[in-house]
C-alpha cells in the first residue's frame, strides 16, 4: 500500500499486519474494526488477508505493544531549551512558572499536538499528562489519535481561595472529559506535589479520586529537600502524608519516588501504587538519588517509565528514556543486573498501559491493537541476536517506522498526518509565548 494513500490513517477499518516478527517469529496480526487484536498467527493468513481492509507490509519489522509514558506535561515541549542548567527551585521559580503565567488554551492546544508528534515518533500511544488548560490539551489528543490520562495541575500553597479555584478547575476537567466520551482519553485528580498542596487540597483529591473511580497523579520524593520540608512541616515522609491524606491507592501514579525509603517503598508496594521513574529529568536536574527500582518492585509497585516535560529532560523519546532507565540503575546502585533488557521492556508496555488502565500493553487476541512497528533494515537492529536487548539498548526513535492505536494508524513509514502545520504553528506558539512574557516583565 502506498504511503500517500491517506485512508489508512481512517479510524474504524479492519488493518492485516503482514511479515512483521511477533515473539522472535514472523507473522501476521489481524485487527478489526472496533480496534481490538482480532488474531495473530505464523505466516500470512489468506483469509484474514481477503477480510482486512487495509493491508500494512511490516517488511520484516519487530512488532511491539505501544509504549507508555507515565509521567510528563506535555505542552512544556514549547519550552524545550528555554530554560537549562539550572538548579531546581531556581529553574521552577525564575523561569518555567513566570513563562506559565502566561499561558493560553491555544498555547497548551499547540504544545500538546507537538509533543503528541514526538511522542508518537518513538511509538508512544498512551501517556499521563499532568498540565494546564487541559481541556485543550483532551482536543489534541483526541486529533492525534493518542491515549492519555489528563490531570489540572492543582497546587494549592495552603491558600483556601487558590484551593477553591483548583477545585473548580478539576471538577470542570472531569465534565469535559465525560462529555467527550471517548475510550481514549480519560481525567486524573492532579495534587502537584505534598510541598505544594495542603493537607486539606490533597485529601479533596483523593476523596474525588476514590468518589469517580480515576487516576491521581502526583510528584512524590523528587529530591532530598522536599523529604526534609515535609518532616519538618508535618513530621513525617511524603509517602506517609500522601497515605495519611488518602492518596495512596492503586490508581495512584506517583512520578520520581528518588528519595524513598524501604519502608516508604513496601508502603507503595502495599497500596499497589505505580511509580513513574524518570531517570533524564533526574539527572539533568541533579536529584542525587536514582529511584530505588528493585526495592519498589520486590515490594510490589508497579515501576513504569516517564520523560518529564521537554523543559526538564528535553525531549519525549521514550526509547531514549528506556535506556537511560537501564544504565542509571545499574550505575547507581553498583549493579550490573539490576533492571535488565526485560524488565525495562515490561516498563514501557504492559506495567505501563496496566497503570493508566489502557489494557493488557500486550500483542494478544482481545487486546487494544497498540502496535509499534520497529525497522530491522537499520544499524541499531544489525544483528539481530535479542529483539528486546536492541529495543532496550540500541533503537531510537529513528527505528520507528509505524505505529497503530486502538487498531487506528497514526504513523505510516514515518508519516504523520499534519505534521507540517504542527511544527509551524508550535514554533510560532512558543515564541509568541516567550514575547508576551517580555513585554510584561
Amino acid at each position: 500500500m502506498a504511503t500517500d494513500d491517506m485512508d489508512i490513517f481512517s479510524s474504524g477499518n479492519s488493518v492485516l499486519l503482514v511479515n512483521v516478527i511477533i515473539n522472535g517469529k514472523k507473522g501476521s496480526i489481524y485487527i478489526d474494526e472496533s480496534g481490538k487484536i482480532g488474531d495473530t498467527c505464523e505466516g500470512t493468513n489468506a483469509g484474514l488477508k481477503s477480510e482486512a481492509e487495509f493491508i500494512v507490509d511490516g517488511n520484516g519489522a519487530i512488532a511491539t505493544p505501544g509504549f507508555t509514558n507515565t509521567h510528563t506535561h506535555a505542552a512544556m515541549s514549547l519550552l524545550r531549551g528555554n530554560a537549562d542548567d539550572m538548579h531546581l527551585q531556581q529553574w521552577l521559580s525564575e523561569k518555567i512558572w513566570p513563562l506559565e503565567a502566561h499561558l493560553t488554551g491555544e498555547d497548551v492546544y499547540w504544545g500538546t499536538k507537538l509533543a503528541c508528534l514526538e511522542m508518537i515518533r518513538s511509538g508512544t500511544t498512551a501517556f499521563n499528562d499532568m498540565y494546564f488548560f487541559m481541556d485543550q490539551a483532551a482536543k489534541a489528543v483526541k486529533e492525534t489519535g493518542m491515549k492519555a490520562v489528563l490531570c489540572h495541575g492543582f497546587i494549592d500553597f495552603g491558600d483556601e481561595e487558590k484551593r477553591e479555584s483548583e477545585i473548580k478547575a478539576t471538577e470542570a476537567l472531569y465534565t469535559h472529559v465525560k462529555e467527550m466520551n471517548s475510550p481514549r482519553i480519560k481525567m486524573a485528580t492532579g495534587p502537584h506535589a505534598p510541598y505544594t498542596v495542603s493537607k486539606e487540597g490533597l485529601s479533596w483529591c483523593a476523596e474525588f479520586s476514590k468518589e469517580n473511580d480515576v487516576h491521581l497523579h502526583i510528584h512524590l520524593s523528587e529530591t532530598e529537600a522536599e523529604v526534609k520540608g515535609c518532616i519538618e512541616q508535618h513530621g513525617m515522609k511524603p509517602a506517609k502524608l500522601l497515605e495519611e491524606c488518602g492518596c495512596l491507592t492503586d490508581r495512584t501514579i506517583a512520578a520520581h519516588c528518588c528519595w524513598l525509603d524501604d519502608a516508604e517503598c513496601e508502603l507503595l508496594g502495599r497500596y499497589g501504587v505505580s511509580a513513574s521513574h524518570n531517570p533524564a529529568s533526574n539527572m539533568k536536574l541533579a536529584t542525587g538519588r536514582a529511584m530505588p527500582f528493585q526495592q519498589l518492585r520486590d515490594a510490589g509497585a508497579n515501576v513504569t517509565l516517564g520523560t518529564d516535560g521537554c523543559s526538564s529532560n528535553n525531549n519525549l523519546d521514550i526509547l531514549e528514556e528506556v535506556k537511560f532507565a537501564a544504565l542509571l540503575q545499574k550505575f547507581f546502585w553498583k549493579s550490573d543486573t539490576v533492571l535488565p533488557a526485560n524488565e525495562a521492556f515490561d516498563m514501557i508496555t504492559s506495567a505501563g498501559a496496566n497503570a493508566l488502565g489502557f489494557g493488557s500493553g500486550k500483542i494478544e487476541e482481545g487486546a487494544p491493537a497498540d502496535i509499534v512497528l520497529i525497522r530491522t533494515d537499520v544499524p541499531c537492529n544489525t544483528p539481530l541476536y535479542n529483539p528486546v536487548s536492541n529495543i532496550i539498548y540500541s533503537c531510537s526513535s529513528n527505528a520507528v517506522d509505524t505505529v497503530l492505536c486502538d487498531g487506528r494508524v497514526i504513523m505510516h513509514e514515518g508519516i504523520i498526518p499534519g505534521e507540517e502545520e504542527i511544527l509551524k504553528k508550535a514554533s510560532e506558539t512558543a515564541f509568541d509565548l516567550v514575547k508576551r512574557k517580555e513585554e510584561t516583565g
